[in-house]
This record gives structure tokens, C-alpha cells and sequence, in this order.
């Protein structure tokens, strides 16, 4: 599941260095939500990478010009999560992209990197808990509503990328 640079894609895997950059993108994000200020305020320190999350979350940037203008991270889905029928997949933990890339075809390209750890690991598909606002992308990008099972537990905008269906 390991992040490789694809050549002439401006994908790289992120290193510490990129945490700044990273946390900038995450921070102007967080502005977009459509959140209360002060719930904004009291989520952006939940959302931010660290040095550890990069131990454990497989991570690429997309890098135009020597600045970082998208992120994604993904890890292991826990099988409770899973829509039924999927018995192993990874999490889209997190797609930030600059605004001023936005559009342009760089969040698309980070599912991609996603889609394709998801095939070279043999899980069976990509899961992402999305703001209400992603949903027209992750349609755009082949995911499928997860219907919500238990609504104690499970997140409202849950999206499906079945691994057979991008073959």
C-alpha cells in the first residue's frame, strides 16, 4: 500500500516536510465547510497531520511548481465500516485540495492514486466519510452512496468505490 511518485504526475509520497503545506491546505478547507465558527475553530486541531500520521497513513501530495497543492491519505478500512458484500478495503482518510487547483483535475488524480493502492493491496474497494459537499465529486469519480445502517454509529455521507467496478 506504500505511496510511489508516478513520473510526470506531480505525485509524490509526503514527507514531514510537507506538514506545514499539508496543514495549510487542511486549515482552508475547514473555512469552506459549512460549519459554525466556533465548531470550525474546535475541529481544525482534530484534522491536522502530524509526524506520526505520516507513520501510519499512506500519503501523497500533488506538487505544482514546488508548492503542494492537494494531499490524500488513506489506511486499512475496519471491516465493521464496510458496506455489505466488502470484507477488506482502505479508508480514504482525508483529500484536501488547494483552492486555486480546484477543478483543475488534481483531486481526481489523488482518488486515482488512492483507487490504485486499493487494487495493488487486493482489497476489495475505497471507502470515504465525505462533507455533504463532496458528494457530487465522488459520484463524478465512480463512488456509490453507502446506505447508513445504524444510525448511532455510522457516518451520513459514506461513499463506495468497488475495486471489480474500476477494472
Amino acid at each position: 500500500m506504500n505511496a510511489t511518485a508516478v513520473r510526470g504526475t506531480g505525485l509524490r509520497p509526503a514527507v514531514r516536510e510537507d506538514l506545514e503545506a499539508i496543514n495549510r491546505l487542511v486549515a482552508a478547507a475547514i473555512e469552506d465547510w459549512p460549519l459554525p465558527e466556533r465548531v470550525r475553530r474546535l475541529a481544525l486541531p482534530a484534522y491536522r497531520y502530524t509526524e506520526a500520521d505520516l507513520m501510519f497513513l499512506d500519503a501523497v501530495v500533488r506538487e505544482d511548481a514546488g508548492q503542494v497543492v492537494g494531499v490524500a491519505t488513506w489506511e486499512s478500512a475496519e471491516a465493521r465500516e464496510l458496506p455489505e458484500g466488502a470484507a477488506t478495503g482502505l479508508l480514504l482518510h482525508g483529500l484536501y485540495v488547494a483552492r486555486s487547483a480546484r477543478g483543475t483535475g488534481v483531486g481526481r488524480q489523488l482518488v486515482a492514486a488512492c483507487q490504485e493502492a486499493a487494487r495493488a493491496a487486493g482489497v476489495d474497494g475505497v471507502l470515504v466519510k465525505a462533507q455533504t459537499s463532496a458528494a457530487g465529486f465522488f459520484a463524478r469519480v465512480g463512488f456509490q452512496s453507502v446506505p447508513v445502517r445504524d444510525r448511532d454509529r455510522d457516518f451520513e455521507q459514506r461513499y463506495w468505490w468497488p475495486v471489480a467496478a474500476g477494472v
